[in-house]
């Protein structure tokens, strides 16, 4: 049984604490909607271009139960082209704004792993900040998010976009080092003054479809950490490739992986599918209350 590190000093906690004195509360699980910005999503279907479609699917997404919409311009598909930080702030810094002038009320997660993008997606409306790669390709960003005072999403990854399918031999204990890998970062944080923060696994980054199976089953063993984790294995490879379907095929697929993990204390739900992830949730809910690890 893993048990839980002593030096971190992140209280157990189920809430979010948001720009604007805003709080999201995850004492029951809640949707994150994925609006892609890139034209290279591994997912067609969630590829956005004009504005008043994003605000479309925005839009759609909140009115069908999502309580954040997660915007990215830099696509983190294995092997993705490594664009340039101007050409990230130009999908990403108006969308963000756009969204926050359309929808006040909601709650904007900013995906970017760059310090200078961070920086000015806040101040362009989003609340929370989604790093792909836990700080570790930017070495500004982790400070940047300290003095921003936002809720970080903290994920596993090794290398790039570009080389993670090359890492995913591991000489430990999966699970085990993931651990070791948050205690670490968690450490580092508080030396920023970042205590928000959520976790996120990284399923598909750095980790064969196998692997991935086996985190998720084991999802349940990062509770020792005491912060609220995220799941995000909508349409992912893990989910079509044992099925010998391709990302378009695979919702019903992401519907039994995404029950999985909320039954192994999953917080969050990443996903494409808004509506779906919602019943989803109201019905695990109501399966097992209080909701609660």
């Amino acid at each position: 049984m893993l048990q839980a590190p002593q030096d971190t000093c992140f209280s157990p906690r189920q809430t979010l604490r948001c720009p604007g004195g805003r709080v999201l509360d995850l004492r029951r699980p809640q949707v994150m909607g994925i609006l892609n910005l890139t034209p290279d999503s591994f997912f067609a279907g969630n590829r956005i271009g004009a504005e008043d479609e994003l605000l479309r699917r925005a839009e759609q997404m909140l009115g069908q139960g999502a309580a954040i919409l997660d915007l990215g311009g830099y696509s983190s598909r294995p092997g993705a082209e490594d664009i340039s930080v101007d050409e990230e702030k130009r999908r990403l810094l108006p969308a963000i704004a756009a969204v926050r002038r359309a929808f006040p009320e909601a709650f904007i997660s900013a995906d970017t792993f760059r310090a200078s993008v961070a920086e000015e997606a806040v101040a362009a409306g989003a609340d929370i900040l989604n790093d792909i790669s836990g700080g570790q390709l930017d070495a500004e960003l982790l400070p940047t998010v300290g003095r921003l005072q936002v809720p970080y999403i903290l994920m596993h990854m090794r290398g790039t976009p570009q080389t993670m399918t090359q890492l995913t031999h591991y000489d430990d204990d999966l699970v085990l080092e993931l651990v070791r890998y948050f205690r670490d970062k968690l450490t580092e944080l508080r030396r920023h003054g970042v205590t928000d923060v959520v976790l996120d696994p990284g399923f598909g980054f750095a980790k064969t479809p196998k692997q991935g199976h086996e985190l998720l089953r084991r999802l349940q063993e990062l509770q020792v950490l005491g912060l609220p984790v995220l799941a995000g294995l909508s349409r992912k490879s893990m989910v079509y490739k044992p099925l010998g379907l391709s990302a378009d095929a695979a919702l019903a697929g992401t519907i039994a992986m995404n029950t999985l993990a909320l039954v192994n204390g999953a917080r969050i739900l990443r996903v494409h599918d808004v509506a779906e992830a919602v019943q989803t949730v109201q019905l695990v809910s109501n399966t097992f209350p209080p909701f609660s690890p």
